[in-house]
């Protein structure tokens, strides 16, 4: 797997042993996720989603590439899950020790 830089690779490493807590802890409070263009603000909004298309899905992240262009860390991966699958393009902005959002889209 290629290095990913911190607080990324910790959420990766979160989301592939379905650590709800871990995964949910890497957001800040004002966090978001921004799925294919749904937005969901906060840790109760976050969680929700995830219950049933992240963690709950028991999704698994096998990563391909990784570029870091300041606060930004883009992740390549192959998303597998009980909800979707495919390979996906993961945009993180991290914000210190936490995620300010992740965004995800198809990846081409």
């Amino acid at each position: 797997m290629p290095d990913i830089p911190e607080p990324v690779g910790s959420f990766v490493a979160a989301v592939n042993r379905h650590d709800e807590e871990a995964f949910l802890a890497a957001f800040g409070e004002e966090g978001f996720v921004d799925d294919f263009g749904r937005i969901f603000t906060g840790r109760d909004e976050i969680k929700a989603w995830s219950d049933v298309e992240f963690i709950g899905a028991r999704g698994t992240m096998d990563i391909e590439s990784v570029e870091a262009d300041g606060e930004a860390v883009t992740v390549i991966a192959d998303w597998r899950s009980n909800h979707a699958n495919g390979r996906s393009e993961f945009t993180f902005a991290v914000d210190g020790e936490r995620l300010r959002s992740m965004r995800i889209r198809g990846a081409h």
